[in-house]
């Protein structure tokens, strides 16, 4: 309540937040805010290349199936790393005004979603070259995003907070993010987990995110409740955990920033 309490009496903070860690992005770039359409498709690009021509898989649609899984992935990667610094890197105004520490993790993941909208209108642009139809399903892509958004907050707020007593959390976090990404699918099928470890395998909540998302466009059903239960499982207990090891840390943020 009181993050959301923060968020409506500074909402300004937040935009002018926001608003910097866009114009710091694309400062002295040509192309600007493109990016966020043009990174996304050309590393679906260059995956596409590599791991179509070097495995040969047999997925239909594979540009898109690629492109999903990518789209999903960086969103969460760049959110929570975004987040991982957000109160170190802000030492300056915590220790000079009053400023709830919230803001700053869900400035981060806030600037993560405006780049995540170009991504998902760059993933169009791929379904339509593709032919991929259309679905009444595609109405369901906000609500994972909803889903998807929170999980990625909660997470990012238990980073921040571990970062202000534990610098060496975002060399840590680095090598993690990339055995995450190995971990899920986003360039493989599932296909070729072994059955014995499947069921470990789907614990990891990015799978169940990416699947989620790949169900509503490429198989054109709606998710499977235990899809749903893992999805709003993972969203609302890491938020709610996110939130607890944020409050319960933040108390001395002031002495360690």
């Amino acid at each position: 309540m009181k993050a959301l309490t923060s968020q409506k009496n500074y909402g300004f903070l937040l935009g002018q937040l926001v608003a910097r860690d866009f114009k710091t992005r694309y400062k002295r770039s040509v192309l600007g805010v493109l990016w966020s359409m043009l990174s996304p498709l050309l590393t679906m690009a260059v995956q596409y290349v590599v791991f179509v021509n070097l495995f040969r898989w047999d997925i239909e649609n594979y540009a898109v199936y690629l492109l999903i899984g990518t789209v999903a992935f960086n969103f969460f990667s760049e959110a929570t790393q975004s987040a991982l610094t957000a109160i170190t890197g802000s030492a300056s105004l915590i220790t000079k005004v009053y400023i709830p520490a919230y803001v700053f993790p869900i400035s981060k993941v806030i600037s993560a979603l405006i780049n995540l909208a170009f991504s998902t209108l760059a993933l169009y642009v791929i379904i339509i070259i593709q032919g991929v139809p259309f679905n009444w399903y595609h109405l369901l892509i906000p609500v994972l995003y909803v889903m998807l958004v929170s999980f990625a907050l909660g997470v990012g707020m238990i980073l921040a907070a571990l970062m202000v007593y534990f610098r060496d959390m975002q060399f840590l976090y680095g090598v993690l993010i990339t055995l995450w990404m190995y971990l899920t699918p986003l360039f493989y099928p599932v296909s070729i987990i072994p059955e014995n470890l499947f069921g470990i395998y789907k614990l990891n909540p990015m799978y169940q995110y990416v699947t989620f998302f790949r169900t509503l466009v490429l198989d054109a059903a709606l998710p499977s409740l235990e899809q749903f239960l893992f999805c709003a499982g993972y969203a609302v207990g890491f938020l709610v955990l996110g939130t607890l090891v944020f409050r319960a840390l933040k108390k001395k943020f002031i002495l360690y920033v």
